[in-house]
């Protein structure tokens, strides 16, 4: 049943409130993550020898319905609202990130995950990237509008960071750290912080990575590998690469590819290799063009806006989504060392998924046209 302008139920305001065309995009991408689990896992499932072949499959239906409910529900939120919901979920996420340290389940020397009674495997530091975004967002905004009180914000968001910088590198994490970090770096250039400062920031960051390359050893591995390649080192990424190879500009068609059963995390880190072997590069491009979608028609929605704290959370979130969608990319094309992050909704995952569905809840709650008045008077008007 269509929804008319005079509807003023609660989902007729959001219907004619929220941006329909990024919602729509979003919808398609987690369409895509269907597409691609079901393409890629039972080969997985199989080749570690699962008890199921469709065991991925099964779980990720689950984990992408829960997605969209997820963000759809969130986006009916006011800013307010999305305030709130993000300072309680930054410091639940905070905590369980720090519990990795004491009682997580080590993985290849890290720990990044927690087990947890009936709900799984979780990683909390996925949950910490939107809820950081919004919370820090708060906070540089409070200090921008609260004059010569607004030195007490910064020293909170600024421990805020640092603390969240600490985690994250004892896990260690230094590409979830690098994230993090690139997004607040640009929440304070957004904010119009003093370019000198935004400088040092800068060059602070960059000395970072220098530091993480020489005291890391799994950072300077993956480098290295990238660089120069040692001994077959970069299989995964061959292979990958291979896939793209063979797929050419229509692909081998769907379920037909070869290159996912020899490929490690086909149905995760590498999805974006199976999408580009067994629908070709049309496919891809398509894909990567919903993702600049995402993140251009969400500026553009900004340039409107008024309110500071909106304008940086939703470009936080909007940096995020973004470079979270080219590393993974971009690792799979050998354009930057491998790092394993995955391609938001497209890559089997269960603590990414609902994560990415919280950011992107969160956008669409921030980016609804709403009155003047809030959004309380929708009823008696029409929408900003």
């Amino acid at each position: 049943m269509a929804l008319s302008r005079a509807d003023t139920s609660t989902l007729g305001r959001w219907w004619w409130s929220v941006d329909r065309w990024t919602l729509a995009a979003l919808l398609t991408l987690v369409f895509f993550g269907y597409v691609m689990v079901l393409a890629a896992a039972p080969a997985v499932a199989e080749r570690i020898g699962a008890s199921s072949r469709n065991m991925f499959f099964v779980r990720q239906v689950v984990y992408l319905a829960g997605a969209s409910a997820v963000m759809a529900g969130i986006s009916l939120l006011s800013p307010k609202g999305v305030k709130r919901l993000a300072l309680l979920g930054f410091a639940g996420a905070l905590l369980l990130t720090m519990a990795t340290l004491v009682i997580g389940a080590e993985v290849k020397g890290a720990r990044r995950w927690l087990n947890l009674p009936m709900l799984g495997s979780l990683q909390p530091s996925e949950f910490l990237k939107p809820c950081f975004a919004v919370v820090a967002a708060w906070l540089i905004a409070e200090a921008k509008t609260a004059g010569r009180r607004g030195w007490v914000a910064w020293a909170i968001v600024l421990g805020l960071y640092g603390l969240v910088a600490l985690v994250l590198q004892r896990q260690p994490d230094i590409g979830m750290l690098l994230v993090v970090t690139t997004v607040f770096f640009t929440q304070v250039f957004v904010a119009g912080i003093n370019l000198a400062i935004v400088a040092a920031l800068g060059g602070l960051g960059v000395s970072g990575l220098v530091g993480a390359y020489f005291v890391f050893h799994h950072v300077q591995r993956r480098v290295d590998q990238f660089l120069f390649g040692e001994g077959g080192a970069n299989y995964q990424v061959d292979v990958a690469l291979e896939a793209f190879g063979a797929g050419g500009m229509m692909g081998v068609g769907p379920g037909e590819g070869r290159m996912k059963n020899v490929l490690p995390d086909a149905h995760a880190d590498f999805v974006f290799a199976v999408v580009g072997e067994e629908f070709g590069l049309l496919i891809c491009l398509f894909i990567l063009g919903l993702f600049t979608f995402v993140v251009v028609r969400g500026l553009m929605r900004l340039l409107a806006e008024t309110d500071l704290y909106v304008i940086l959370a939703a470009a936080g979130l909007l940096t995020q989504f973004g470079l979270q969608a080219f590393i993974n990319m971009a690792s799979s094309l050998h354009l930057i060392p491998t790092k394993g992050m995955t391609l938001p909704f497209v890559s089997y995952g269960g603590s990414s998924v609902i994560a990415i569905a919280l950011g992107m809840g969160f956008l669409l709650a921030l980016t609804r046209r709403r009155m003047n008045r809030g959004e309380e008077g929708a009823a008696q008007g029409g929408y900003r």
